[in-house]
């Protein structure tokens, strides 16, 4: 949750990657959100009618959609944002005792273990059309069902074809390739602290290099001009060549969805391609708090999420793939938007033993 990806990727969600503020703004004004989530005058956090969803801020849905589930649930819907990914598990945690709200959305695969290990989900019986195709993306060791899948997307490099073509330059096509000199100064990534499409490329990395390898190539992007950005919007928006903000690196960390929406005014094929060699898959999940003053409700909106019109809407508003395989897809994902036939995966128990180490050791390693 997102591009080019109208989302800071995501993931993050978009992905997180996000939404762009606008839409984030649109949504708030339709829900008659809150921004703070704190309590109610009553010291509660929602009334009997009203549902908290705490989620990234590449949250979004076409306009309507979430205005019509209120109408139909007699729900009042607030939304609580946080920046990505990490930051929203970050917050789960340190709120657990007194949680920000009722469901939350937009918990990924690379984060997933810590909020089952924290206790900050739990599980809730739900019945919704897509359900059973969810299960598919379940967490390994998520006996009880605490967190359900809701869409899911690769992570992967992106290229500006043209700015290659123009240029006579052979696009790259693997991890290894950006270690030639051919790519110095060419590649632009967001930071893994930071940014959850980060963290997936670096698990990416790790998947690819293993334990004993992945910090030698992060050393050799390091060595080969590798540019780090705070979050995927900077490296996407500001520093990409083909992302509006005529930037001077013509390869991205983005989204395999990322391409469609990279088509010109008038033209009939994007200016961009994701490289389906060096990607990651995440997946972004949905959970009742633990502690939720409205379980019911939340329970209620996640069904929705996994509704037929919230899951074809996804590629549309959140430039993910939705998880229910009875929606259809946009048409030009079939031709531009394909998903990797073999992304690099690292282990749910080694990310949740690792993951602090790994980021500690790639800050040493990239940054000093």
């Amino acid at each position: 949750m997102t591009t080019p990806r109208p989302r800071t990727a995501p993931r993050t969600r978009a992905r997180r990657a996000g939404a762009p503020a606008v839409a984030a703004a649109a949504l708030l004004a339709l829900t008659a959100c809150s921004a703070t989530g704190g309590p109610t005058a009553d010291g509660t956090t929602g009334g009997a009618g009203t549902v908290t969803l705490v989620t990234h801020e590449s949250f979004a849905l076409s306009d309507g959609l979430l205005e019509r589930f209120e109408d139909e649930s007699g729900l009042t819907v607030q939304v609580v944002q946080q920046a990505d990914a990490g930051a929203l598990v970050n917050q789960l945690v340190l709120t657990k005792d007194a949680p920000l709200g009722d469901l939350v959305f937009g918990i990924d695969n690379a984060f997933a273990s810590r909020a089952l290990a924290e206790g900050v989900v739990v599980p809730a019986e739900i019945d919704a059309p897509a359900a059973q195709d969810a299960a598919e993306h379940a967490v390994p060791g998520d006996e009880d069902g605490a967190l359900t899948a809701i869409d899911f997307g690769d992570v992967c490099l992106n290229v500006d074809t043209a700015w290659f073509a123009s240029r006579g330059v052979p696009e790259p096509t693997t991890l290894e390739s950006l270690l030639d000199p051919a790519y110095r100064d060419l590649v632009v990534v967001p930071d893994p602290v930071t940014s959850s499409p980060g963290l997936a490329f670096l698990l990416a990395t790790v998947g690819a290099f293993g334990q004993d390898g992945w910090a030698d190539y992060w050393a050799g992007l390091r060595d080969n001009g590798l540019q780090v950005a705070d979050g995927w919007s900077e490296a996407y928006y500001t520093d990409f060549t083909a992302g509006g903000g005529e930037g001077p690196r013509p390869v991205v960390l983005s989204y395999a969805s990322s391409p469609p929406y990279t088509v010109p005014e008038g033209g009939d094929a994007p200016t961009t391609r994701a490289l389906l060699d060096t990607c990651f898959r995440q997946v972004e999940y949905a959970g009742v708090l633990a502690g939720a003053a409205n379980p019911e409700g939340a329970a209620r909106l996640l069904e929705f999420l996994l509704s037929d019109d919230v899951q074809a809407d996804i590629p549309v508003a959140m430039y993910m793939y939705p998880v229910s395989s009875g929606v259809d897809l946009p048409p030009e994902w079939e031709s531009w938007a394909p998903l990797a036939a073999e992304p690099f995966a690292v282990a749910p128990a080694d990310v949740a033993e690792h993951r602090e180490q790994w980021l500690t050791t790639w800050s040493d390693t990239v940054i000093g």
